[in-house]
């Protein structure tokens, strides 16, 4: 099979559960996936990230392509072969990276001049230069290349930005070409504001894509106001296509998002949660560095099948987290990778079943409820 394609099984009210299917395999919505910056998910081997349930992984172009860079992972063989994952990959188009991380950058219609965190040195990154790393790095799923604004922003700067973003996307769209096996996602973007979500959505329709993002949230605007957002631009999207909401996020992030009709999610925060010693549990978040763990021979959670939760105690975790120990965040990676993994597994099976409303109140009930009482 060399082509992709994108099909519903089941609703309930906004939320969706369907699967895109690519030559590398099928990945069940609604998906979160774990990134993989640098060719790697922190702390994890891919078969482990398998495990957990992960259908599709994130790559990030901006990160690629200063390290060790595109060309030399496309004489590699490619990115699914360089970091031994086989299945599909996703990498973001390098836009977003650009606007946090690079230094003096400089920004025009052409695209973006930067100089590298890693060395300083000076790159340039327009839409067709996204498109050919992209291309070298062989990943299934495409992002059009975009300029994404911090909330908050006055609504001009929001507006000449997503238009030129729009720009971007049709240059994206005829630098991508015929990909057979591959697919590009626009991105929408106009920060909060209903009619430039809509001017987005409009223009980006007219382009054409395999898939369509929710670009420009998750960037400090609050909870609130992203789901005050996602209460409409999803719907502005074609129903017929995915919908990915970048860079997002904690639980109930995701819950709400999924809610709201997204099928795709990323997100650093299982990862970097686990490295740091925080766990994401059925009864909220726990601290492992707490000393109430020191002695406690209970698992982590004891609904949870990763090893973290079925092979130590909490008092082992809180060890090795204490003696700077690196299966600290192995362990806590996997399982946090798991948790989330186990959150769009009971959402999948809700929505199909029409159940999803009491599946989320259930879902908030326990991690409402807090961790186990201390021994």
């Amino acid at each position: 099979m060399s082509e992709t394609s994108f099909t519903l099984h089941g609703t309930d009210g906004a939320a969706r559960t369907g699967v895109i299917r690519t030559p590398r395999g099928e990945i069940r919505t609604p998906a979160f996936m774990p990134v993989g910056t640098a060719a790697t998910v922190k702390a994890m081997l891919p078969e482990s990230v398998r495990e957990t349930g992960a259908d599709v992984l994130l790559g990030n172009t901006y990160h690629l392509m200063l390290r060790p860079g595109a060309e030399r992972v496309a004489r590699l063989g490619g990115l699914h072969r360089f970091m031994n994952w086989d299945r599909p990959i996703l990498t973001d188009s390098g836009g977003f990276q650009v606007m946090s991380l690079a230094g003096l950058r400089k920004l025009t219609e052409e695209g973006v001049t930067f100089r590298s965190h890693v060395d300083g040195s000076k790159h340039m990154l327009s839409p067709e230069r996204s498109m050919e790393i992209q291309r070298l790095l062989g990943s299934d799923i495409v992002m059009a290349f975009d300029e994404c604004p911090a909330l908050p922003a006055e609504r001009e700067r929001v507006a000449s930005s997503m238009r030129l973003s729009m720009r971007w996307a049709q240059r994206s769209r005829d630098a991508f070409g015929d990909r057979p096996g591959h697919m590009l996602f626009g991105i929408q973007q106009g920060g909060l504001d209903r009619e430039l979500r809509e001017e987005s959505a409009e223009a980006l329709r007219g382009i054409g894509f395999d898939g369509y993002a929710v670009g420009g949230l998750a960037v400090g605007e609050g909870q609130a106001a992203m789901f005050d957002c996602l209460d409409f631009a999803p719907g502005m999207l074609p129903e017929d296509k995915p919908r990915y909401l970048m860079g997002v996020g904690k639980p109930d992030d995701v819950v709400g998002a999924v809610k709201r009709g997204i099928d795709m999610m990323d997100c650093v925060l299982p990862t970097r949660s686990g490295r740091t010693g925080q766990a994401f549990t059925r009864r909220g978040v726990v601290n492992i560095k707490n000393a109430r763990h020191a002695d406690d021979p209970r698992p982590l959670d004891e609904h949870c099948a990763c090893p973290a939760c079925t092979g130590y105690s909490r008092a082992y975790l809180h060890h090795v987290y204490r003696s700077h120990e690196m299966i600290s965040g192995m362990l806590l990676s996997w399982h946090n990778l798991q948790y989330f993994q186990d959150i769009m597994e009971g959402m999948r099976g809700a929505i199909a079943a029409g159940r999803f409303g009491e599946w989320e109140a259930a879902f908030h009930a326990g991690r409402a409820e807090g961790d186990i009482p201390p021994l």
